[in-house]
């Protein structure tokens, strides 16, 4: 998700988090025996969209691998979508309802290791998005010669706003995904994958078929309905592909080549591009952007910056459009590495952010990539922890954006070896390539790879709202110091700077004496290296 989600999600934080969980909230959240018990192995997703009615209708094909004998599972699609029948092997099962699940039943019990393909046939009319991405939901558009333009995005909210699904992040399915989807004579529709080729139906429609190799989160897949025009090339063995309107044509060809620079950098910092054999395009959005995997959807106006801004507020954001740099970077953070629980979405947001300052150091070097990290912490605003609440499709706070990122700064810090930090995130990206995990499992990581117990750092920063505060109190013609955390045996590095001299000193919670005689007032602390509060 863009960072531009940060600025509506902390408008309505605190309203969110003094809500109690609900019964959909744990539906949609939590792991239960009707999830657990099977694992998805395809989705092969047919469907007619109709623009002027805005009615969706078709089925989604399930294939699944039984983990435990069952006979009954779950699968999601929201209240307002009729369910129109779910068949296996040619025989009409039964269901029940509650809020958005599906509880399926099966005639016998399914046994463990058993595999099954389900057609979960329904219609409807999609919720339309008031705000997207912002809200989940579909974006009916016009372009400038009065042609629908069609999106949709909804992270957070959930896919199964649009189709069935087994709508967790737990599950993804591990042999990938076909989307065919009918359109209106005219437009076009671009799905994520490989384009597999287009059939014209008897009814006026054309159904636009895509595949998906790799697995895919189900917020990913997605629907582009446009009159679009296509371009692209082969860049190092890689296809990028573009679709955009005719008007933007022009546009998209200047500004589409900071494509290039992006994978250089983001291949030689994080590893190959994960999803190479589904391609990497870029397609033009009537919203402003989503990280749907090899697809990403682009709706920025062709500026630099966010929309013309720069939410860092250091003039470096104006040098590269952020939506294709951020969005992009989530192909590695988010859509190959993605989190278990959206609890633990810093997973894909910290990082994803963090590679915002790495292009800009790529670009225009290290000064420049720490002026712009740092900018971010003005929009810190420590009201709740990161990590959101487990099992309830809680988010944590919109800080898991900046915060996230300059807990990595301050990590690399603390490895103080840059070729070691770059090895280091390289093989985070490459040993969880296309898995979801946990934050359990990022800190065991950066424990066992930096040889540090870091453990204490992280829970800081993501497990409490305040970051540390270095309280300096003089003694004498000296200082002492400490860090002020809510966790216990905390320890990290601070730097100051006195008459042209650089310091490094390590701090813990406990009172210790910096002996050299200095003048307290003169000391600078304003080091870029570490995030915290004096």
């Amino acid at each position: 998700m863009n960072r531009f989600n940060l600025i509506f999600f902390l408008s309505i934080s605190c309203l969110v988090h003094a809500q109690n969980s609900s019964r959909n909230d744990s539906l949609q959240g939590g792991l239960r025996p009707e999830r657990t018990s099977f694992n998805v192995l395809r989705y092969d997703l047919n469907i007619k969209i109709n623009p002027a009615e805005k009615f969706l209708s078709g089925y989604n094909e399930i294939s699944f691998e039984v983990i435990e004998n069952t006979r009954r599972i779950q699968l999601d699609l929201f209240a307002n979508m009729r369910v129109d029948s779910i068949v296996l092997h040619g025989k009409k099962l039964t269901y029940t309802r509650e809020f958005n699940a599906v509880f399926i039943n099966f005639d016998k019990l399914l046994p463990k290791g058993n595999r099954a393909k389900l057609r979960f046939y329904y219609s409807g009319h999609p919720i339309t998005a008031k705000r997207a991405p912002w809200d989940g939901g579909f974006v009916w558009s016009k372009d400038k010669a009065g042609k629908p333009w069609i999106g949709v995005a909804v992270q957070g909210t959930g896919a199964s706003l649009w189709f069935p699904v087994k709508d967790h992040q737990s599950d993804e399915p591990d042999l990938g995904a076909t989307i065919k989807v009918a359109v209106p004579d005219g437009l076009m529709n671009v799905s994520n994958g490989r384009f597999l080729g287009s059939e014209k139906l008897p009814d006026g429609y054309t159904r636009w078929d895509w595949e998906v190799k790799n697995p895919i989160n189900n917020y990913d897949i997605t629907v582009n309905i446009a009159d679009y025009v296509h371009f692209g090339e082969n860049y190092n063995g890689l296809d990028l592909d573009y679709y955009v309107l005719p008007e933007n044509l022009a546009a998209a060809k200047v500004q589409f080549e900071e494509v290039k620079p992006m994978m250089d950098c983001f291949q030689e910092k994080f590893g190959i591009y994960p999803f190479t054999e589904d391609s990497y395009k870029l397609v033009d959005t009537p919203y402003l952007g989503m990280e749907h995997q090899s697809a990403v959807a682009y709706g920025n106006q062709y500026r630099k910056g966010y929309l013309g801004s720069d939410l860092s507020k250091t003039g470096i954001g104006l040098q590269f459009d952020f939506i294709i740099i951020h969005e992009s970077a989530h192909e590695w953070f988010g859509n190959s590495i993605t989190s278990s629980d959206i609890a633990d979405m810093w997973i894909h947001e910290g990082f994803t952010t963090y590679a915002e300052s790495v292009f800009v150091e790529c670009e225009w070097g290290y000064d420049k990539a720490m002026q712009y990290i740092n900018g971010q912490g003005k929009l810190v605003r420590n009201d709740r922890p990161i990590v959101g609440e487990y099992g309830v499709n809680k988010k944590g706070s919109g800080d898991m954006y900046p915060k996230g990122a300059l807990l990595l700064n301050t990590i690399r810090h603390m490895v103080r070896d840059d070729a070691k930090w770059w090895r280091l995130m390289r093989k985070y990206v490459v040993t969880f390539r296309h898995q979801i995990i946990d934050t359990q499992t990022v800190i065991d990581f950066f424990n066992r790879e930096t040889g540090q117990n870091l453990s204490p750092i992280f829970q800081q920063y993501l497990f409490y709202k305040n970051i540390p505060i270095l309280e300096i109190e003089p003694v004498g013609n000296a200082f002492k110091y400490r860090w002020k955390t809510d966790v216990k045996d905390f320890e990290m590095p601070f730097e100051f700077t006195y008459n042209g001299r650089n310091y490094r000193q390590t701090a813990t919670n406990q009172w210790q004496t910096f002996s050299e005689k200095m003048e307290v007032d003169k000391i600078d602390f304003s080091s870029r290296k570490f995030f915290y509060k004096k």
